[in-house]
């Protein structure tokens, strides 16, 4: 792969942009590798979370318009095939049953603000910007906005989508796209030591079934969510993690994840 770099350290499978001459736009191709990515990384027992990354000034300035241009001649069907391949990266990281980590160095706009939408976590600069600008040049933000009306809600959603400003890192973290802002110099440190937390304090098995419950469980109605949500209790007191991790609790020792 080579708009893609794969590394795994002390238990992090890092993925990290690497088109930095282009501010890391997503092409075809670029989608492809990142889906490649993450599914090399799924079944990797060394990598218990992922931390999405990218090299240059910004972490994603979104679609490559250029490459957009060249497809305004496609048929439909071909136009929904290339969106299909973009929703099945993002469904790809939402429902991802690892949790995942954006470390955002620099601008995440458009369909990069989405791809920080769809993390789990998301660290960021002061100086980073974010925004939805598909309005902007008469496109739409389609499939992010499934994601951002989850995340943030419907009027915070509206206010990012219809308007197509960019935001600072501080007012993004207040509309819940972000958790932490940090300076620069202390990013990659502070992305490191909060997954080393979830990474020694957290069961694997745990954080993905929660995961996985979060997803699923707004699509349901009130009955329907509960009784989903008694069944994976019940799983879960069967399980090998949960059984490991109360009886070191109970024998007042600290279970190794």
């Amino acid at each position: 792969m080579e708009l893609t770099k794969i590394e795994i350290k002390d238990r992090i499978g890092y993925i990290t942009l690497n088109r930095p001459e282009k501010r890391n736009a997503l092409s075809y191709e670029f989608v492809g590798e990142l889906k490649q990515a993450f599914a090399q990384l799924k079944e990797d027992d060394n990598a218990k979370l992922i931390v999405l990354r990218a090299e240059g000034k910004a972490f994603c300035a979104g679609a490559d318009l250029a490459y957009i241009q060249g497809l305004q001649g496609n048929t439909y069907e071909e136009n929904l095939e290339d969106s299909n391949h973009l929703k099945e990266l993002f469904y790809e990281i939402y429902t991802y049953p690892k949790v995942v980590i954006a470390e955002i160095q620099g601008h995440a706009l458009a369909g990069g603000c989405g791809l920080a939408t769809v993390c789990d976590f998301s660290y960021t600069v002061p100086h980073a910007k974010f925004g939805y600008t598909e309005v902007k040049i008469g496109f739409i933000p389609a499939i992010v906005k499934v994601f951002l009306l989850r995340k943030i809600g419907e009027g915070k959603s509206k206010e990012l989508l219809l308007s197509g400003k960019l935001y600072e890192a501080v007012d993004a973290q207040k509309m819940g796209l972000v958790n932490e802002v940090v300076e620069a110099e202390k990013l990659s440190e502070t992305v490191y030591e909060f997954a080393q937390q979830l990474i020694q304090n957290n069961s694997g098995q745990s954080m993905a079934f929660t995961k996985q419950m979060i997803a699923e469980v707004q699509e349901k109605g009130l009955e329907e969510g509960l009784q989903y949500a008694a069944e994976q209790n019940a799983k879960a007191r069967a399980s090998e993690d949960c059984k490991k991790g109360i009886a070191a609790f109970l024998n007042k020792e600290t279970p190794t994840w």
